[in-house]
């Protein structure tokens, strides 16, 4: 299985690390690798799309010629994780805030987003969050800076909520999360990844 992490920009080698965990916690065989232009993408099974900037993220993603290069992959059928700004990235609808930076968004799923819905560096915060797609016992979600959705329709599936926000939404192939999964010791949101990779 060959997993791909956008490289351009955010938390890169800690979920090619995840990735790599939830391979051996899952015994399956693979590699996963840093993605940095358009051509990159072409035999992966899975591609994540990391935390970080996302008006930086998705405008690069445009001049290395990924961004129509994931559009394309996505709408025939591979599995896309965006955690954080991925989230944002993913999302058909932005916010005031992802209007006026220009943001550029892939459009892939039927959700509208927030940008910094639980406020800004300072806020950034840890919680239990109950998923029930990851099993029984609550997952540690970080939060930093962290996006929301505001609403979804279509058939998005809400997987986690938190406050008067949804945190975790799948759409057929496509998953977004708002926290970072990366930073934690629990693999599960990998492994829930990877099993839809091997689907």
């Amino acid at each position: 299985m060959k997993i791909g992490v956008i490289g351009l920009q955010g938390a890169i080698s800690e979920h090619i690390l995840a990735v790599e965990r939830a391979m051996e916690a899952l015994g399956v065989e693979g590699e996963a690798f840093w993605i940095r232009k358009g051509e990159d993408i072409n035999d992966l099974d899975g591609l994540i799309i990391p935390g970080g900037e996302s008006t930086t993220i998705g405008k690069l993603m445009v001049e290395s010629g990924l961004f129509q290069k994931v559009q394309d992959r996505a709408d025939s059928g591979m599995p896309v994780l965006g955690t954080c700004a991925g989230l944002i990235l993913l999302a058909k609808e932005g916010d005031e805030q992802v209007r006026r930076t220009g943001q550029p968004l892939l459009g892939l799923m039927d959700m509208q987003v927030i940008r910094n819905a639980f406020g800004r560096q300072r806020e950034s915060f840890e919680v239990d969050l109950k998923i029930p797609v990851f099993g029984e016992n609550a997952f540690r979600a970080v939060f930093i800076r962290a996006p929301a959705v505001k609403r979804v329709w279509g058939d998005v599936e809400i997987l986690a909520e938190y406050q008067d926000g949804i945190v975790a939404t799948r759409q057929e192939n496509l998953v977004a999360m708002a926290f970072h999964p990366e930073l934690t010791p629990d693999t599960r949101a990998h492994e829930y990844f990877l099993k839809m990779c091997r689907e």
